[in-house]
């Protein structure tokens, strides 16, 4: 080990499954440790409110399938123009449902 490096404890498997069996203990008990909510970007918000899939709602909009995972997940935004009609969805989600009919 060098300098600078912290110390790595270690245990046991025995020591390990108890701690595991503690935990599952402790959430079955409504004890756990945090709680991480998430609030659904604008888009997942929109696919949500037309009761589609991921795969049903990105045929409706002619986009991939991985592009609309991209923008419920955050790691890429629509266009202005797709953000445009998000919001339409939005406020009226049978127009999507209408377009698959």
């Amino acid at each position: 080990m060098s300098a600078g490096e912290p110390e790595k404890e270690t245990c046991s498997a025995e020591d390990l499954g108890a701690e595991l069996l503690q935990s599952v203990r402790e959430m079955k008990a409504g004890q756990a440790a945090r709680v991480t909510e998430v609030e659904p970007n604008e888009v997942a918000q929109a696919r949500r409110n037309t009761g589609l899939s991921q795969a049903e709602f990105a045929a409706a909009m002619h986009i991939s399938k991985r592009t609309l995972q991209e923008w419920e997940q955050g790691r890429r935004s629509p266009s202005g123009a797709a953000q445009a009609l998000i919001r339409l969805v939005s406020r009226h989600p049978e127009i999507v449902r209408e377009s698959l009919g």
